[in-house]
């Protein structure tokens, strides 16, 4: 066989192996694109029918008036004030924790079998189903510490059970800063936790915001164990009567529990699942803005 036919030969063979790429490369894309419109058009179908059910059901006299079993009257202002309380309380706890362990994780320790140790223990809690957080919770702060069923029961038993999301993911963004700013902050004569505090943290923070917007959404969505923690009651309570122990309170996912399940009035239920909704967009909205001023 000369050289000319050899030639011929690979050429058809490395056609052949092009042809079969680009097929194998097409379909690849058509399954990536598939599985992203699939999953953009199932949260626009969940989203769409929640609101399609609920928004004709919440009114002013909805969001702002106590609920009345004598006067028929149905209404949620408690709820959204205690669902806001254990938001903030939580993530007042949770935050300082889950952040200072991640930090401590992955720029001070030297001790790689205390290390492992703590990412063990983080991911044993990451796995703990919610109901057992409530009996702890129940165990722990209701009667152990006298706190009775409480905001604040219902907020320090959320804040443990939300602290491996904070760790995970801000121990996440912390390994992607380069080692490079850590190196140049050092060498012009900074002390490490000046470094952490304006280089590490700072590019780190687009991580830490997505820790804290899963946290809230955990927070959020949880019902279990705040049945144990933070009861069922339907007070309006102010600030610092929500911070003291033995004030109980429904958010507005038992609330949705109760109605749903209870009392079986599924249209205030999806209204219920509006308001949660919008306060999680509002909530994840102010996150990526404050982190972006932060950043800056």
């Amino acid at each position: 066989m000369d050289a000319t036919g050899t030639t011929d030969m690979i050429l058809q063979a490395k056609e052949r192996i092009s042809t079969k790429r680009r097929v194998k490369g097409a379909l690849l894309r058509g399954l990536m694109y598939f599985a992203a419109a699939l999953t953009t058009a199932l949260l626009a179908l969940i989203i769409g029918y929640i609101f399609y059910r609920g928004v004709p059901y919440v009114t002013w006299n909805f969001l702002s008036t106590v609920p009345s079993l004598l006067d028929d009257n149905i209404g949620i202002l408690p709820n959204i004030l205690n669902t806001l309380y254990i938001i903030l309380i939580a993530l007042v706890f949770a935050l300082p924790i889950g952040v200072g362990t991640a930090v401590y994780q992955n720029e001070y320790a030297t001790n790689k079998k205390l290390v492992r140790v703590i990412e063990l223990a983080t991911e044993t809690l990451s796995g703990i189903p919610s109901i057992i957080y409530g009996l702890a919770g129940m165990l722990i702060f209701v009667q152990a510490l006298n706190f009775g069923t409480s905001i604040i029961a219902g907020a320090l038993t959320l804040a443990v059970m939300t602290l491996p999301i904070i760790i995970r993911t801000t121990q996440e963004a912390l390994k992607t800063v380069p080692d490079s700013y850590r190196e140049g902050s050092l060498a012009l004569g900074g002390g490490r936790w000046h470094m952490v505090r304006t280089v590490v943290l700072p590019c780190a923070m687009d991580g830490i915001v997505t820790g804290i917007i899963l946290s809230v959404g955990r927070i959020v969505g949880e019902s279990a164990a705040l049945l144990y923690t933070a009861g069922m009651a339907n007070q309006i309570l102010s600030p610092a009567k929500a911070v003291m122990p033995g004030n109980a309170g429904a958010t507005l996912t038992v609330s949705l529990y109760m109605y749903a399940k209870e009392r079986g009035e599924f249209n205030v239920a999806f209204a219920i699942a509006v308001i949660l909704l919008l306060i999680t967009f509002a909530i994840n909205i102010s996150a990526k803005l404050l982190a972006r001023k932060l950043k800056r």
